[in-house]
């Protein structure tokens, strides 16, 4: 009869697992200058554990960056993907449960310097890539300037988040935080989806003429599909 107890593989696994998720939440209340003593409390490990487990605080930086990067790149694409507004409106039900990947994310701003700039390009990457699958599932019309379009579209979010939360140097009350993005999301969902849908402009005369200044090449000067 096989053994159904962890490997010490396994085990590695589920405690790398622990101490970053730890992390992601002690980063989202405290900022990125939390002590690693107290992320080793929440995990009930020890620093010298987060240090063999990621090596450096850089490390487990890296480590939180790459793992709340993927979540989010996950969850745009699927509400994207065709058949998506199932998917959306299960998300928004649930919305408290991402608080603190979006605390994680906003304090990654806050902190700065090119970590923070790293944070931006990665989101933005992120965001094309998951801009360029739905158009060619044909969800998502085309873009003149693909990674232009998704750079405005997650500074345009992370700007607007910025603005719900405290300074930089305050504490981020985490209990409070999925209260906060629920008001938040209640309050930008319907525009947001109207602008998506629903062009501001009633007509092409504006983008039309500033696109008469940039002498593009004819390919590039093509109506985005609808």
């Amino acid at each position: 009869m096989s053994s159904t107890r962890p490997t010490a593989a396994a085990a590695d696994l589920t405690t790398r697992a622990r101490i970053r998720e730890a992390a992601i939440r002690r980063f989202a209340a405290d900022g990125m200058d939390a002590p690693l003593r107290a992320i080793a409390a929440d995990a009930s490990a020890s620093p010298a554990l987060i240090l063999h487990h990621f090596g450096s605080r850089a490390g487990l930086r890296e480590a939180c960056d790459e793992h709340v990067l993927a979540q989010i790149r996950a969850n745009k694409a699927s509400v994207l993907a065709p058949g998506g507004a199932a998917v959306m409106l299960a998300q928004f039900a649930e919305i408290e449960g991402y608080s603190h990947l979006v605390g994680y994310i906003l304090r990654g701003l806050q902190s700065g310097g090119a970590l923070a700039a790293r944070l931006v390009d990665q989101l933005a990457a992120g965001a094309e890539d998951y801009l360029h699958e739905a158009e060619e599932a044909g969800t998502v019309s085309a873009s003149r300037d693909p990674a232009a379009r998704a750079r405005l579209i997650t500074e345009q979010a992370l700007g607007a988040l910025l603005l719900q939360l405290p300074g930089r140097g305050e504490v981020l009350d985490i209990a409070e935080l999925p209260t906060l993005l629920r008001t938040y999301a209640d309050r930008m969902i319907l525009p947001l989806l109207e602008l998506y849908t629903e062009p501001l402009l009633t007509d092409s005369t504006r983008l039309d003429a500033y696109l008469s200044t940039l002498h593009l090449p004819l390919h590039n000067q093509r109506s985005p599909h609808v």
